[in-house]
């Protein structure tokens, strides 16, 4: 009978750790054990098969549950299963036209002086700046600039 629970403590280093099940009980349970190993990390939601061994309560077929459907990108929230594909590409753009957009109410004296140290651009010099175009099945399409996002690590997310 399939338990659910959740990953309380993970020693990557030796391979094991106990998941607290539905009834509040530690169970121990090792990496061989568990379906996609790759997920498994502290607080993560599993299901699994409850059993003893000699050490008292541990798990077996352990699978962690793939963290929630959504992502943050930005402030958007997407669901992942409404993503169709997505691209990242470069674009050269006006090095001097990078304005914060929190600190659009800023006065102009502020705002230059917070530019300027920060790319020292000369007038008309142009800065490759890399995107990520994200296309839904609804169709439409949401553009991010690495200055709003860490475009690496929103990949990341999307490979899931």
């Amino acid at each position: 009978m399939a338990m659910n629970g959740t990953i309380t403590t993970w020693f990557e280093d030796k391979g094991f750790g106990f998941i607290k099940d539905e009834n509040g009980d530690n169970r121990y349970f090792h990496v061989i054990k568990v379906a996609n190993p790759e997920l498994i990390k502290k607080d993560a939601a599993v299901t699994f098969e409850p059993t003893t061994n000699n050490k008292g309560l541990s798990a077996y077929a352990v699978k962690v549950l793939p963290e929630s459907k959504y992502i943050y990108i930005a402030g958007e929230r997407l669901k992942l299963t409404s993503i169709k594909s997505y691209l990242v590409f470069s674009e050269e753009v006006s090095a001097d036209s990078h304005i914060d957009k929190e600190n659009v109410v800023m006065s102009v004296g502020i705002l230059m002086n917070s530019i300027r140290p920060k790319s020292a651009a000369k007038p008309g010099e142009m800065r490759s700046l890399k995107k990520l175009a994200i296309t839904t099945f609804q169709g439409s399409t949401l553009i991010f600039t690495e200055d709003e996002i860490d475009v690496d690590a929103t990949v990341k997310m999307l490979k899931v």
